[in-house]
């Protein structure tokens, strides 16, 4: 049997056809389609004569290891011309459901296949009927797959995926699919199209060179923004090669959709290349010096989030800075952070509390204080859920770390606090739920459903733990649960950022994450350890695992930025972002001692990995930016700012990597297993072992000296990873382009320099 044969075989047990097509656009009419041939692939070579042109097509199969086949298509304009065109491969699935999810990772979840608003940025719910507690998701005009009657077809660009793929769970057959391609061939980024029919009885998934979004394109909350994509004048000997990778499997649910993307997400790419730049320390001393002298405001005595531009850009307790930011300086600064930070707590406490037992959402000129988002009337006392539950989860692990530190933790910080955990008890009990955005005054819910508040399960473990009082562990259980069983297994987690409405996003994935990870580790409940799994595979789809191709005339292109680890926003803001918002990502070094698989390392070094690179130093002045900013955008697709540009400015990126500095270790040693494992920008190598002694080279290749944290253990998966574990871990000092060798001591778990 002929190979194409055997692939035809394999599509149409899986209700799939292969088939080839050439498009005539007309771009004075916005790229409509003026006509096109498509034929299906019927031999490994054929011939396809459109208008004045003859195509030559050749495709070539191969089956992997993995069991994926592998797919080359070239296109050869053998003869003719062939003006503004692009050619496509097209997959159509006929039995086709509805109920299939659908994802493109970091762009679609379930096909974003919600109900949508066109309201313009920064988008909160207008009309009173779409507001209330028990309301539909929402969310805005985003590239979708419709919910109702209507055109539904999702047009984007390779670039807009963590990695470029598209894959989808059969529910009625208990079928996956997934399709993976590179970014870019002969004709730049990719282009990809998923398309149902009127009766939603077909689906055909499309890739395009080059990419021809018809009519329209996204931007920003605008999923009819006028294309400005340009089509192509083919001319004798221009080739097109569309290279691809399938997989088709049994699918008992969307989980195994998502499990099977992580195993799969490299097989194009492989371990992605990461140069070092700048050791964390070197970075934390910058940003030290920036926020004591460019943040604070003396005159109240607090660290604003921003450079207060506006009122969003000075204070706001929790998503982008606030109470988190206090954390790292208080962990790792001098004694002047250390009084800002006392400060920071003396200006908050009372007064930024709120009549709810919230804290208030966001203020500014250290007087003013604001119960929401005050540039809309009705949204004024909006309070978004996930600020507080930052705001509690990031001062009670200072609580913990001010007993270090011998800091007297006042009775009106413990109080104030301790009435937030209360509040999301309360509000938990009335609703059975926390909502999205909850009234200021009141809190009473506006805007119900999502998973804004997927940080507070772990943010009332550690109340209980702090306060002795199991109500918040019992609730913080109850949360979870109401979390897994409504959102997780749907594959959805949202409302985590406070400009998305309830746009799918990875701020929400990732705080999902930290709490079952704690809850886990609170409760030694196995489901919990199965479920920080499941929840981890689902936040590595917003996670790039290969580096982008930048122009080389963009700015990112000429800072010759890395991509693979920078974390992507959600489905409306499609940029990614240098770190999680805003987090380090230690949950999944506790992850990989619940479970020793080391991807999880892997992936978490990734997104730390990358940080340094976007951060204005001494070392590397980033034009624009001043001494210690950082952009939290860095686009691989044109959305807004374009491909390869920052959006220049200072943001929470920068707590992000300062927390990278406290929550993750520059080196992770497992001394009976004879793991060493480098976060930090260093390279690491084992000189010798034995049964009581480890030696290990450490290299500093960058251009600045590095104080490495370095945490020792034994292994032991059933340790609780205590809050503030490094704090008093050894430091080793390594001068710029030098080594070092360490001695560990197994026993003792000690190291000698």
């Amino acid at each position: 049997m002929k190979p194409i044969q055997q692939l035809n075989q394999t599509l149409q047990l899986n209700n799939c056809s292969l088939g080839i097509r050439i498009n005539k656009h007309n771009y004075q009419l916005y790229n409509r389609v003026w006509c096109q041939k498509h034929e299906l692939i019927k031999e490994n070579l054929q011939t396809l004569e459109f208008e004045n042109s003859q195509w030559e097509i050749t495709t070539k199969t191969t089956e992997s290891d993995d069991s994926s086949i592998n797919l080359d298509i070239t296109f050869v304009l053998k003869s003719g011309v062939c003006n503004q065109s692009s050619v496509s491969v097209d997959f159509e699935f006929s039995d086709w459901s509805t109920e299939n999810y659908v994802l493109l990772p970091a762009a679609a979840y379930n096909g974003n296949r919600f109900e949508s608003r066109r309201i313009a940025y920064s988008p909160k719910l207008l009309d009173p009927k779409d507001i209330g507690i028990d309301k539909p998701t929402i969310v805005s005009d985003i590239p979708r797959l419709e919910i109702g009657a209507g055109y539904s077809r999702i047009q984007d660009r390779s670039g807009s995926m963590s990695i470029p793929s598209v894959g989808f769970h059969a529910a009625k057959k208990n079928k996956g699919f997934w399709l993976l391609t590179p970014q870019k061939n002969e004709k730049g980024d990719l282009g990809y199209d998923v398309e149902e029919t009127r009766n939603r009885d077909k689906c055909t998934i499309s890739l395009n060179a080059p990419i021809m979004r018809e009519l329209y394109k996204y931007r920003i909350t605008d999923n009819r923004f006028p294309t400005d994509d340009i089509p192509v004048d083919f001319k004798e000997g221009d080739t097109v090669t569309f290279q691809i990778k399938l997989y088709f499997f049994d699918c008992e649910n969307v989980q195994t959709l998502y499990d099977k993307f992580v195993s799969v997400r490299k097989s194009l790419y492989g371990e992605p290349k990461m140069p070092h730049f700048l050791p964390y320390s070197a970075c934390f001393e910058v940003q030290e010096e920036k926020f004591n002298t460019q943040n604070f405001v003396p005159e109240y005595g607090y660290y604003s989030v921003g450079m207060r531009e506006m009122f969003l850009q000075d204070w706001q307790i929790g998503w982008t800075g606030g109470m988190i930011s206090t954390y790292p300086l208080l962990f790792a600064g001098g004694e002047q952070s250390k009084t800002n930070v006392v400060r920071n707590f003396d200006w908050l406490f009372p007064n930024g509390i709120s009549p709810s037992g919230f804290f208030y959402d966001s203020g500014e000129h250290g007087n003013k204080w604001y119960g929401g988002d005050i540039r809309k009337p009705h949204t004024k006392n909006w309070h978004l859920v996930r600020k507080s539950g930052d705001g509690l989860y990031y001062i009670i692990k200072q609580f913990l770390l001010m007993g270090s530190k011998n800091i007297e933790i006042k009775e009106a910080w413990k109080s104030g606090t301790k009435q937030v955990a209360d509040t999301f008890v309360k509000v938990w009990k009335k609703y059975g739920q926390l909502g999205n955005f909850v009234d200021s005054i009141t809190a009473e819910i506006q805007v119900g459903g999502s998973t804004s508040g997927a940080i507070v399960p772990a943010a009332l473990l550690l109340a209980s733990k702090y306060y002795n009082h199991e109500e918040y562990k019992q609730t913080a259980i109850e949360i979870g649960e109401y979390y897994y069983k409504n959102f997780v297994q749907k594959g959805i987690t949202n409302g985590g950022p406070g400009d998305a409405m309830q746009n799918p996003d990875s701020e929400s994935s990732y705080a999902m994450l930290e709490s079952f990870a704690l809850l886990y580790q609170f409760t030694k409940d196995i489901n919990w350890k199965q479920r920080t799994v499941e929840m981890a595979h689902q936040f590595a789809t917003w996670v790039l695992a290969y580096n982008y191709e930048f122009p080389s005339e963009s700015t990112l292109g000429k800072l010759d930025i890395h991509s693979a680890g920078i974390v992507c926003a959600n489905t409306q803001n499609k940029h990614g972002a240098p770190g999680i918002c805003t987090h380090s990502g230690v949950a999944l070094l506790r992850l990989y001692r619940f479970t020793q698989n080391i991807e999880y390392l892997k992936l978490l070094k990734e997104i730390a990995h990358a940080l340094p690179q976007f951060l204005s130093t001494p070392y590397r002045p980033i034009e624009g930016m001043k001494l210690g900013w950082m952009s939290e955008r860095a686009s691989t697709t044109d959305w807004l700012e374009g491909i390869g540009q920052l959006m220049y400015g200072s943001t929470w990126a920068e707590t992000s990597l300062m927390l990278t500095y406290i929550e993750i270790p520059g080196i992770y040693i497992v001394t009976d297993q004879d793991f060493v494992f480098a976060f930090d920008h260093i390279d690491t190598k084992i000189i010798s072992k034995t049964q009581e002694n480890l030696e290990i080279e450490i290299s500093n290749p960058t251009i600045a000296p590095a104080k490495i944290k370095i945490f020792v253990e034994k292994s032991n998966s059933e340790l609780l990873l205590a809050e503030n574990y490094l704090f008093d871990a050894p430091i080793v000092e390594i001068k710029a382009n030098s080594k070092t060798i360490i001695n560990v001591n197994k026993n003792t778990l000690t190291i000698k320099n």
